[in-house]
């Protein structure tokens, strides 16, 4: 299903990503060495309920996952990078943690993920793969707009991981948003420009690069939803969700500027 949104549902579009933003934010300010990834957890249920919203993911139950996800955020470390269920993990310094998160408010749906490094330690490499992804995704927003199609996103997005050298798994990617959080049209973190579904006023999209240091190849953790590399190297994943406007695309997931 592909749903093109009125100007009142996008108008709540817009809260769920203020929203979804906000969260992350608040997130990542309390992330430091020694929190633990279910307090993540928890904090997230507490401004979920708070806001009067609701999780995309506690009953998320694809055909792909061990469901239902039975949490409120993904929370993946290191060599993880996609659903990473939440558990009993103290961070540690240097620990690169994504954040993933869905939510639903007024029968819109916006999902957003950032990728960030805790404590002092900086380890250069992945610094450069965190920027890789943001470059990636701000790379897949410009390219998106009335008449441009999916596979115009997919090729900008894959472009800019290719240059950075970095492998590209094309099993998960970015998907239309709305009502519900995954819809079609699937996007690809690569492709052909010109090809695919023509994009229209009022859609939603949710970008996501996302890559590996070494590898394509991912394998799912025993909690059958952890995916995380099969070499063990490190990840980063950059998402936002973009209503497309009559005159290009529309940021809704981007952190208010302190």
């Amino acid at each position: 299903m592909i749903e093109i949104l009125n100007h009142v549902a996008l108008d709540r579009a817009k809260e769920t990503g203020a929203l979804v933003a906000h969260i992350l934010q608040t997130l990542k300010s309390r992330s430091r060495v020694g929190t633990n990834l279910l307090d993540i957890d928890r904090w997230a249920q507490a401004m979920i309920a708070e806001a009067g919203a609701q999780s995309c993911y506690v009953d998320y139950a694809p055909s792909f996952g061990r469901g239902p996800f039975g949490h409120y955020i993904c929370t993946a470390v290191n060599d993880a990078v996609l659903h990473g269920l939440p558990h009993d993990y103290k961070l540690a310094d240097g620990d690169l943690l994504t954040l993933d998160l869905a939510v639903s408010m007024r029968g819109i749906a916006a999902d957003s993920a950032i990728s960030f490094i805790v404590g002092d330690s900086k380890p250069s490499e992945s610094v450069a793969m965190i920027s890789a992804t943001e470059r990636a995704l701000s790379a897949g927003i410009a390219a998106a707009g009335p008449g441009a199609r999916i596979g115009d996103i997919a090729h900008a997005i894959g472009t800019v991981l290719s240059e950075a050298g970095y492998p590209i798994n094309t099993e998960f990617g970015g998907h239309g948003i709305g009502s519900t959080m995954h819809q079609d049209p699937h996007v690809p973190n690569t492709g052909r420009p010109g090809r695919g579904y023509k994009l229209r006023p009022g859609l939603l999209l949710a970008l996501e690069p996302w890559v590996m240091a070494d590898t394509a190849k991912l394998v799912t953790d025993a909690d059958g939803w952890t995916l995380r590399s099969a070499t063990g190297c490190r990840t980063a994943h950059s998402e936002h969700t973009i209503a497309i406007t009559d005159d290009g695309a529309e940021i809704l997931t981007l952190p208010k500027q302190a």
